[in-house]
């Protein structure tokens, strides 16, 4: 599925990232990693609680300004380095589990990340594609050293 096959209820997010896919598919299931780029806003900040094994639970809290909106979920697949699946389930998806299927795909020396979030109420959809597209690019640049480190 690409970005043009999105659904009314799906999100497509594509990056290729030049560091390799151990080392981005780890940054997914490392609380303090998690919560240096798992924010959509400049300025936000995170936190991260996360139990890295297929039926563990994740908790991930993004503050911004006054307020905080959680995230949890449950991890439905850990196939590392090359996919990752989990529910997703906050206000934002009007506390309906979802489900985010993270790719990484060998491309060159680097990562292709392929993240698709499906289920999405079609109400939430457009807000959650701007959300993870800056995610990942917060991921990129933690990665690569681009961004400090909060």
């Amino acid at each position: 599925m690409t970005e043009g096959e999105e659904g009314a209820d799906c999100v497509v997010v594509r990056k290729v990232i030049p560091v390799p896919r151990e080392r981005a598919f780890d940054a997914w299931l490392d609380p303090s990693s998690l919560a240096q780029w798992m924010k959509p806003r400049a300025g936000s900040t995170a936190s991260a609680e996360v139990d890295a094994r297929v039926g563990g639970k994740f908790r991930i809290v993004m503050m911004h300004g006054e307020g905080g909106v959680e995230h949890t979920g449950q991890y439905l697949v850990i196939e590392r380095p090359s996919r990752l699946s989990f529910t997703w389930i906050s206000v934002n998806t009007d506390h309906l589990p979802t489900v985010v299927t993270v790719e990484f795909l060998q491309h060159g020396n680097g990562t292709e990340l392929v993240l698709t979030h499906r289920r999405l109420p079609p109400s939430r959809v457009i807000a959650h594609r701007g959300g993870w597209r800056e995610i990942v690019r917060n991921l990129d640049a933690v990665l690569t050293d681009r961004l400090e480190p909060t």
